[in-house]
């Protein structure tokens, strides 16, 4: 028996290693991710200036038409939701991650955080292989009085 935990005993620390570097990655890439997103900030404020105060943008015959603020607007608008939700998400799966709980979840994070270029695919491929070993499984099992 001692020999067969000895056995175990450096996958574990192998699988902890892993996990604990996994978190720390998706809480720096979550917020990477929001801070990258609030440039979208711009494309509201421009699109607020084209929209509520086209004077600033010069002459009457150089003004954009009104629907170009509100499209830039819009834009800007989905932008900063889809990347402070994708970043908040992401942080989130690194806080589960350290807890060793849902592991679904985290999986899901991963998958999503593949079409983040240029670190997203490289944080997202790593997630999956971790967590998908089997030793890294049995640690998300929830632990039953048997």
């Amino acid at each position: 028996m001692g020999a067969a935990m000895s056995d175990a005993l450096p996958s574990y620390n192998r699988d902890n290693d892993h996990l604990r570097l996994l978190s720390i990655f998706h809480y720096i890439w979550g917020v990477i991710i929001i801070l990258l997103s609030c440039f979208a900030i711009f494309y509201i404020v421009i699109g607020a200036i084209f929209l509520f105060a086209p004077e600033m943008m010069g002459g009457a015959q150089d003004r954009p038409p009104p629907f170009f603020g509100a499209m830039i607007m819009f834009f800007g608008v989905f932008a900063l939701l889809i990347g402070w939700t994708t970043g908040i998400l992401t942080v989130i799966s690194g806080w589960k991650i350290s807890q060793r709980r849902a592991r679904v979840f985290s999986l899901v994070i991963a998958g999503i955080s593949l079409l983040s270029v240029p670190l997203g695919p490289v944080l997202g491929i790593f997630t999956l292989i971790v967590l998908c070993r089997e030793s890294v499984a049995r640690q998300y099992q929830p632990i039953t009085d048997a």
